[in-house]
């Protein structure tokens, strides 16, 4: 049997995972929670890591009822990238002293095909053709000869970080998600606003629905011409204008 702890700390998010031949045996973890109307910088997002990450994987050792790491766990594997610089680093460190201390194997992990794998391995898919959406990458992506290959992308933002953003634009908190705290508006509303984005093949620009709430959703909202509500409810996909 094999047994890995993973660290994950590439954004606002820690954690640290326990997988023994593939069943999860723990998965703690802790979010850094942006003040109102602010996306997570690097280093407050850094500091929470730094606050929290001790803590989690001793709750992960205890919830996967791992009594001697040294002897129990075959190897430790971290996030090397992309992500943010400083709270990558946080797992990093963590990472390669965990592997130091108990003279195990340490393995880098990218973490796109960490999400990825993660996936194949819930689903139990085989030879998916994935798409991979996160705050920081939209990508349709499949394996071909021996590696990871992209066939489409966002050519500006990615579908997460418009989502962070556009709630922000219309004055949702961070806590407990942007995202939830939007679709949760949504229901609210009536109003389909029609919103631009392009799509160019496989390719796709999200850009133009940020661009489009800055410069005329918020007027329409002070004019009373729809709500923040509508404008989260035409969000979703009731109706947008593709421009092809």
């Amino acid at each position: 049997m094999v047994c890995i702890l993973g660290i994950e700390s590439s954004a606002n998010k820690v954690g640290v995972g326990i997988i023994r031949d593939g069943e999860v045996l723990s998965n703690p973890r802790a979010t850094y929670h942006a003040p109102f109307g602010q996306g997570f910088r690097p280093p407050e997002t850094a500091a929470h890591h730094r606050q929290n990450i001790v803590r989690i994987v001793i709750d992960a050792l205890q919830q996967a009822n791992i009594k001697d790491p040294q002897n129990e766990i075959d190897g430790i594997a971290y996030t090397k990238g992309p992500g943010m610089g400083a709270p990558l680093q946080v797992g990093a460190i963590v990472a390669r002293t965990l592997s130091q201390l108990w003279s195990i194997p340490l393995y880098p992990v990218n973490h796109c095909i960490g999400h990825i794998e993660m996936g194949r391995l819930i689903t139990k898919a085989e030879n998916p053709v994935v798409l991979y959406v996160s705050g920081g990458n939209t990508q349709v992506i499949s394996y071909s000869s021996q590696r990871y290959r992209i066939f489409g992308e966002t050519l500006d933002i990615a579908v997460g970080n418009c989502l962070d953003r556009f709630a922000r634009l219309v004055e949702l908190p961070n806590d407990p998600f942007p995202a939830y705290n939007l679709e949760q508006l949504a229901l609210e509303g009536k109003k389909l606003v029609a919103l631009p984005y392009t799509v160019k093949g496989m390719d796709l620009s999200l850009s133009g629905i940020l661009s489009y709430v800055e410069r005329k959703g918020l007027q329409m909202i002070r004019a009373g011409e729809c709500t923040a509500a509508d404008l989260c409810f035409s969000l979703q996909g009731c109706e947008i204008v593709c421009d092809r």
